[in-house]
Formats: C-alpha cells, structure tokens, sequence
C-alpha cells in the first residue's frame, strides 16, 4: 500500500506532469476543431444530397402543370380524373434519374405502379396571373383542330413510318394507338384525347411500350394523362447501390457500391434468370414485328426484375429504332467515331476518307449485354461453370454490328448461352 502511494506521488509530482497538462488545453481545440469539421462535412454532404433529390424528384410539380392542363380542357387520358379531381393516385417513391424525366413508384386502383411524366428544363414552379404554372404549350398543339378518326390515323401511321420505317404491320400499330386513344371507348376520338397521345407518342419509351405490348419483358401500359403514363408494378432495379438505403447511396464510393451490390443483391441462380430475360429481351428487339430496335443506354441500371426474379426493362426511353438510329447518322459529318454516337453507347465507325460516319453500329446489343452480363454474372458463378460461362461471355462479346455477321451467328451465340444458363438452373425452385 505504500509502495501504491509513493508511485502516486512520484506521478503527480513528477517534472513531465506540468507539460502534460500544459498540452491538455491544446489536445481540447484539436478535438473541438476535429468534431466541428465533421459535423460541417456532414452537414454538407446532407445539404447536397437534398439538394440533387429536390432537384431530381418534382413530381408535384409535374401533376400541378398536369391537371391544370386538364382543367383548360387541352388534354384528357384514363388517369385524369383519378390523378386531379378524386386524388386516387398516390406518388409514392422517387426513382427519377435526371430532371427531365420524373419517374415515381406508386399506387392507383389497388395496384403498385410506376408513374413517369416529362418535365421541360426550362419549367418554372412559379406561378402566372391564373395561379397556373407556365408551361410552353408546343407539346399539346397538334392536331391543332378537330380531326376525324380517319385523318388522325393517316396522321399517326405517317409518324410511324418516319420513326420505324415502311413496315407492313404499322397500320396495325396505328389502330393500337387510336384504341388507346378512345379510353372511354365511346367510338371517337376527341381533341384533347388526340392531343394527348400525339404528345405521349413523342416520347420514346411510349411508343416502345406500344411496339412492345405483347412481350412479357416490356411493362404493360396501364392509363394515362397528357403525357403522363402509368405502367404495371414497380421493378427492383440490379444497379450499383440499388440493394442499400438510398440516403447511405452517395456517400460511398462507386466500386464499394458494386461489391455491396453483389452481396445485398439477388442469389445468383435468380441473377442467372434475370439474365436469360435480359436476353430474351435482345431477341425481341431484333427484327421484331416492328422493325429492330438498338439498345442505346446498357447499364445495369436499366435492368429491373419482379418479385419473382422475372426480367423486366426498367427505362426503355433509350432504346431506339433501327430507323432512327440510321437517319441520325446518314450523312453526318465527324472527325473520330465519337462524333458517331446515338444516345449513350450506339456507335457507329467514322470514315475519316470521306468525314462521313458510316451505317452499322461497331458493337451490336448483344456484344453489349455480355459486356454487361460478364460483370453481373461471373461474380458468384458455381465453380464448374465459370470457366464455359466466362469463354461464351468473351465470344458475345466480340460481335460485331456488320450486317453480315447479325443473323445467323448473333442466333447461335444467344442461344447457346441461354441454354447453358437453364441447364444450370433448370430443375431447382429458381426456375
């Protein structure tokens, strides 16, 4: 006991023991100064955070310039009386991915949806004499007068044509739209109701949407308003960082994203379905009904699923027509193959001789899917298979757009993937 004394002493009293405290006062600052840097950063980080959300997710404001075009009379649709009068639409979940397209999950008549409605860049929240939001009206000005059914499908198949090409099966297409345009199914097709799906035609996942109908990885159109649409369900998305809380999203880095994605995110026997869908999908796209569509946007981001692990396109805004995608680059003047580039990634080759860029894409959408597919599919794979899998994935990959190349070896390639999927699958609770 005394010894513990003396050892005391000698601490308190020892010639270190003023420079010690000396130096507390100073460790203090530090700490306070430390702890007040990361409540700023912190407290910036939030700010930013709110400040991309608000500026992302305005759908208020898209349903306020809505109905009160709806209100004038201009347009009409399925979901206006539900969306502005009897307020049984209900936006739930901000999913919009920039600021021009609102994309929102909700509920209307029971039923999960996704909402979506086209905001210009160059709308204004503030108000006009009225109490209105202004809006330019040039979306909602043809047909500028009343037109008769017969007119008013001359005036959609020649649309058609001009986006998808002289294909036998348009006019079939063009009674789908003016079926869509009769919601009330009263036999005629008003102004307002032409008005509002000339606009929503105008509008490229739209028309996809009707093209794609009949195809079970296409969403299914539910109603409209204006330009506002509504389709089935809401789809998980397989996106970096979809799997986490969307507030913990931006402050973590892009490749931890990617790992969290593989662990939090689907088993990868049901990862294995979702790729078979998404490879149906490029089926459908090629040489469809309605012509071929080129896949212009390949990110994981755009690859939905169901609660049953069935594919689903998750934004089909850039998957463009053949017919489109060919008129954009016809003549076009470039220096590099860039100068070539339709949407994200539909890219064709620049002849430097003539400053032209020239027709065929250089990677076709299968190549890109694999591309997509290697990341998605390889990470998890059972040991056995990853080496057939990756030697497959490699040769998709290497296709290219010729013409020559896209039928029959496109063909093959697809289908012995997809075969050795389902073998690996097949027989278990997965399929």
């Amino acid at each position: 006991m005394r010894r513990l004394r003396r050892l005391a002493h000698l601490v308190l009293f020892c010639p270190f023991s003023k420079g010690l405290q000396g130096r507390l006062p100073g460790l203090r600052v530090k700490y306070v100064f430390l702890v007040w840097l990361g409540v700023f950063a912190g407290s910036w980080v939030a700010y930013t955070h709110y400040s991309s959300y608000a500026e992302l997710c305005r759908g208020h404001v898209c349903q306020v310039v809505i109905c009160d075009q709806f209100r004038k009379g201009i347009i009409s649709g399925s979901v206006c009386q539900d969306l502005c009068h009897l307020h049984r639409v209900e936006w739930r979940t901000c999913l919009s991915s920039v600021p021009g397209q609102q994309v929102y999950g909700g509920l209307w008549q029971g039923k999960e949806v996704t909402i979506k409605c086209g905001i210009e860049d160059d709308l204004s929240s503030k108000a006009g004499p009225d109490g209105a939001p202004r809006r330019q009206l040039a979306l909602f000005d043809k047909p500028s007068r009343g037109t008769s059914i017969k007119e008013f499908r001359e005036m959609t198949l020649s649309f058609l044509k001009a986006n998808l090409g002289d294909l036998p099966s348009l006019p079939a297409l063009a009674g789908r739209v003016l079926l869509v345009a009769d919601f009330n199914e009263d036999g005629r097709v008003s102004l307002a109701e032409a008005r509002s799906v000339w606009a929503l035609l105008q509008r490229n996942e739209f028309l996809l949407l009707l093209s794609l109908q009949d195809k079970e990885h296409a969403s299914r159109l539910l109603g409209y308003c204006g330009d506002l649409y509504v389709t089935e369900g809401v789809p998980l998305g397989s996106g970096p960082g979809t799997a986490l809380p969307p507030l913990l999203r931006p402050l973590l880095p892009p490749a931890l994203l990617g790992t969290l994605q593989q662990w939090l995110g689907p088993a990868w026997p049901w990862r294995a379905k979702i790729a078979i869908g998404l490879l149906e999908f490029v089926e459908d796209l090629f040489h469809g009904a309605y012509g071929t569509f080129y896949m212009c946007e390949t990110t994981l981001a755009n690859v939905g699923y169901t609660a049953k692990y069935d594919f689903r396109m998750a934004d089909l805004q850039q998957v463009a027509p053949e017919a489109a995608v060919r008129r954009f680059l016809r003549g076009r003047r470039c220096e590099r193959s860039t100068d070539c580039t339709y949407g994200r990634d539909c890219r064709a080759p620049c002849d430097t001789l003539m400053r032209q860029c020239k027709g065929d894409l250089v990677q076709p959408n299968l190549a890109k899917v694999c591309e997509l597919l290697r990341d998605y599919l390889l990470p998890g794979a059972p040991a056995a298979l990853r080496p057939e899998l990756g030697r497959q994935l490699r040769t998709c990959t290497t296709l290219s757009g010729l013409a020559s190349q896209v039928e029959a070896r496109h063909s093959l390639v697809l289908s012995h993937l997809k075969s050795l999927l389902w073998k690996e699958i097949s027989d278990t609770r997965y399929t």
